[in-house]
């Protein structure tokens, strides 16, 4: 019976190999496909006209057919070969299909503005203003004091809010999902258009209106108009602007804590790219990349904000997930039929073997039993240590060579934290690094964490196959996944701050538990469905930080790496 089952397997070895051999002639006929077909929400369709407009400038083989998705079944066009939909939010959230694969490639933000000398700038700074205060002020018909819209329970002045509005129905609508009323009518002055808006908020101090953001942001200095400053809003209505919040120093930390979620998301408003699967099409992979990189500059043209890079790198990596179809050249026959020799004499060597691995097997079996792996979890007896290493706190080791130079490179702890590394940013040769400034910077789909240098020196050479392989940093993180080399600038005095393994490890131990601690605490926070055995001596999973968003990287930034140096 097992003899028959063998051989049924080899047929069947044999018949895949013809079919994997024919599969890429399918893959390679996707890849040269050249006719996309579109569809895009009625709001968005003069953006995808000109993003097609400029694409096919560039690549005039290629053929976009596109339609509007007004009056249509949107998920039966999804389920269409072949078809890309570039939709706004609102229509993304009608589609019936639960899984869909999507993308973001703009944005569109609503922002409270005020008079840079306004008495109360610097308390808005501090507390801002929150959700009930907004609501108060857009709906009532009477006037607000500042001291009400700041929050302070004994009014000092009578210095009333003077609220400008426009007729635009997103930024009415983003205000409605705020607060959570529909319809609501909006009270103030109204104005024509958002320079009058501007103009009338930097001529009165006490003024305040909300406007899209990229109807009053300089995009080339990425600044704001003279004398006009954006009110920060207390998303969690703690009374305070703290640091989940505090994003509001420039206009390029603005938008990464809006990608982060450090804004309210009712806000702020997305473009998506969306199909039924991942385009796994040449023409279609091309196309969403050039949205990503140089077809953003057109999304300002149309009334909406470029993605931040760190956000572009993680979608350009949606894209770059690998394919489901194979991409092994074509094999000859003759080739085949000597793989069919090989695995027929593979296969009556795995007969003539069977008892004798069999007999072997029961062996150990009876003297033996097999552990069970209920979980891949992560401990500090998973964390490896080698010997001879100096280990910092930063998370960091060190190695002189014979030579006088020193290497460089991040522990084993962080990637079993981090999980699959999938960029890095290096410094370059020559450059100077300082005990605890930047040493490296490691990415996970867009998601960053910067790592401190555990000593000062000159970097003489840097690992150039982490470019390319950055997952050298997870699989030898203390051989081939080294980071620099670098000549040291004070070795001797700065090796006395440094563990050797022993040391190291019983540190460690404490570090785990911090890390416990954050997760707990993180995780509460900002994924409360994240399922993490924390109590009771349970264990963290490995490669946790992977599962949790970029708000949640941006924390642990904060508050477990920066608090390490």
């Amino acid at each position: 019976m097992k003899i028959r089952t063998i051989l049924i397997i080899l047929i069947l070895l044999f018949s895949g190999i013809s079919v994997i051999s024919k599969e890429p002639a399918i893959a390679k006929e996707q890849s040269q496909t050249s006719t996309i077909k579109l569809f895009t929400s009625p709001d968005l369709v003069p953006l995808t006209k000109q993003w097609i407009t400029q694409y096919k400038k560039l690549n005039p083989q290629v053929r976009i057919e596109l339609k509007q998705a007004e009056g249509i079944d949107l998920t039966v066009q999804l389920k269409e070969k072949s078809s890309l939909g570039i939709l706004s939010e609102e229509l993304l959230s009608t589609i019936k299909t639960k899984e869909i694969w999507n993308m973001a490639v703009g944005r569109d933000v609503i922002v409270p503005i005020m008079n840079q000398c306004n008495p109360f700038s610097t308390e808005l700074s501090e507390k801002g203003i929150t959700k009930d205060r907004i609501l108060r002020l857009v709906i009532s018909s009477e006037k607000q004091k500042w001291e009400v819209l700041t929050g302070n329970t004994q009014p000092i002045t009578n210095i009333l809010v003077n609220h400008y509005y426009l007729n635009d129905k997103l930024i009415q609508q983003g205000l409605e999902n705020y607060t959570g009323l529909k319809q609501i009518q909006i009270a103030g002055t109204q104005v024509s258009g958002v320079a009058e808006l501007v103009d009338a908020i930097q001529k009165d101090p006490n003024g305040i209106g909300f406007c899209r953001l990229i109807s009053i942001a300089n995009q080339e200095s990425q600044t704001l108009p003279e004398s006009i400053k954006l009110i920060p809003i207390d998303k969690n209505g703690n009374g305070k602007i703290d640091y989940s919040e505090a994003i509001y120093t420039n206009l390029p930390e603005f938008m990464r804590g809006v990608w982060i979620g450090k804004y309210p998301l009712a806000l702020s408003r997305k473009i998506y790219t969306v199909a039924i699967d991942k385009p796994e099409n040449e023409a279609e992979q091309s196309f969403l990349k050039w949205i990503l990189t140089d077809g953003q500059q057109y999304l300002a043209f149309n009334g909406f904000n470029n993605l931040v890079i760190p956000e572009r790198q993680a979608q350009l990596d949606k894209i770059n997930e690998p394919f489901n179809y194979t991409t092994t050249i074509p094999e000859r026959s003759p080739i085949l039929f000597i793989k069919f020799l090989i695995l027929l004499v593979a296969g009556l060597m795995v007969i003539i073997l069977e008892p004798v691995v069999a007999w072997i097997r029961v062996k150990q079996t009876i003297q033996k039993p097999q552990p069970v792996n209920l979980m891949n979890i992560f401990n500090q007896t998973a964390t490896e240590i080698p010997k001879g290493l100096y280990f910092d706190k930063t998370h960091t080791w060190a190695f002189m060579k014979k030579d006088g130079e020193v290497k460089l490179g991040i522990d084993d702890f962080l990637q079993h934290v981090t999980g699959p590394i999938t960029r890095v940013s290096l410094l370059n040769t020559g450059d100077r690094i300082q005990k605890g400034g930047r040493l490296v910077t490691i990415i996970q789909k867009g998601k960053q964490l910067t790592i401190y240098s555990p000593l000062t020196g000159t970097i003489k050479q840097h690992n150039k196959n982490l470019e390319i392989h950055s997952s050298l940093l997870n699989s030898a993180p203390f051989t081939e996944g080294w980071i620099y080399a670098i000549e040291p600038t004070n070795w001797s005095l700065e090796i006395q701050f440094m563990d050797m393994a022993e040391k190291y490890k019983n540190w460690l131990k404490t570090e785990y538990s911090r890390l416990k601690d954050f997760f707990a605490n993180a995780v509460r926070i900002h994924a409360p469905a994240f399922v993490m055995v924390l109590q009771d001596g349970g264990v963290l999973r490995d490669g946790i930080l992977s599962d949790l968003g970029p708000e949640v990287w941006e924390d642990f930034q904060l508050k477990f790496i920066d608090k390490s140096v």
